[in-house]
């Protein structure tokens, strides 16, 4: 039987999966850590995506400001990769934005084909002084960042 895949929002009870998620992607320097107090003081603003009722993907959003959201802690589990899932959670944070009332969304990252393929533009990250001042100051790369910064404009 193929396996259904769900997403929505998330709630307190898949806070410690996305904690170790999260953590697997930190360890490996490619998402900034969130503790499971940070998670729960913010679980409002994740979205999860489930396979036959397992939480194998995450992310989130982050008010920047009255015009700009960020997508923060994007990721797949292993074994879950290249099956829509990112695509299905990225869609899922543009319906909220939209709902939110907010016409551009960022992101930085490392997986840009993924994101082009999702409809964002490589731009110039010096253009989000709200992220600096938001995540950049708590990154070890903050001088050296080698990521790339994404925008998507909605309708």
């Amino acid at each position: 039987m193929p396996a259904v895949a769900v997403c929505r929002i998330a709630t307190n009870e898949d806070i410690e999966p996305l904690f170790l998620m999260i953590e697997q992607y930190a360890k490996r320097g490619i998402m900034l850590p969130r503790s499971r107090k940070v998670l729960e003081r913010q679980i409002q603003d994740f979205v999860v995506a489930e396979v036959n009722g397992e939480v194998v993907g995450c992310g989130s959003l982050c008010r920047l400001g009255d015009d700009l959201v960020e997508i923060r802690s994007l990721g797949i589990m292993e074994g879950h990769k290249g099956q829509g899932l990112g695509s299905l959670l990225v869609n899922k944070l543009t319906e909220q934005a939209r709902t939110l009332k907010v016409p551009k969304i960022m992101a930085l990252t490392y997986e840009v084909s993924f994101f082009v393929k999702n409809g964002f533009q490589i731009v110039n990250k010096e253009i989000f002084p709200e992220k600096v001042w938001t995540d950049c100051i708590h990154c070890a790369k903050q001088h050296a960042c080698d990521e790339v910064a994404v925008l998507k404009t909605l309708d």
